[in-house]
């Protein structure tokens, strides 16, 4: 179990790293590329709503603890998880330079801290890197990393779901996404874990 931790900790922190360079390296590519506004009349109807922002910005908890449960305690598993997040992460990335997208905001003018934050947000997350949402890709693999693990006890998986739909409506009610761009993130995750266990016996 010791030695699994450390190995889980250290892929954890490299796919927190690859995470990284697929965002911003997928921004830097897509910088002078025309953007393309997939907003619909759904999304318009969808309502503002600036308190979500906590349960926006919990995600990187939620993510960090399911990521862990995920890797730690089934090595076989862990494994397959893992690979998925990269396969993910990569398709993502090739995604926001083939289809580069963009949404305009509402304007803030209220004042709280559900605002003060979500102005934060806003400045140091630009719109774009929109499709798919790496929010709802990320939230969506940690429901399926403890949705049939032994170790997990019941309750938590189906807290970890009810999270991960939360997170992924939080994404259009503060207004970072639009539905296309939900629906695509926890494709993502499926068919990512799909391929990952299509590799019998992958270790890594």
């Amino acid at each position: 179990m010791k030695n699994n931790a450390k190995q889980s900790g250290l892929l954890l922190s490299t796919a927190a790293l690859f995470n990284c360079l697929i965002y911003y390296g997928g921004r830097q590519f897509a910088r002078t590329l025309p953007r393309f506004n997939l907003t619909t009349s759904f999304d318009n109807s969808i309502p503002f709503l600036p308190w979500t922002i906590i349960i926006y910005s919990g995600a990187y908890l939620f993510w960090i603890v399911n990521y862990c449960l995920s890797t730690v305690y089934d090595k076989s598993g862990g494994d397959r998880f893992i690979v998925s997040h990269f396969i993910g992460e990569v398709i993502c990335f090739i995604l926001f330079i083939l289809l580069p997208t963009t949404m305009i905001r509402p304007e803030i003018t209220g004042e709280s801290v559900f605002y003060d934050l979500l102005r934060l947000v806003y400045r140091l997350d630009s719109p774009d890197n929109l499709l798919p949402s790496i929010h709802c890709f990320a939230s969506w693999l940690c429901w399926i990393g403890v949705r049939k693990n032994s170790f997990v006890p019941r309750w938590y998986q189906y807290t970890s779901l009810l999270a991960a739909l939360a997170i992924c409506l939080s994404t259009l009610t503060v207004k970072q996404h639009v539905i296309v761009d939900v629906i695509a993130g926890i494709l993502l995750a499926e068919i990512s874990y799909h391929i990952a266990g299509c590799g019998k016996g992958i270790r890594l």
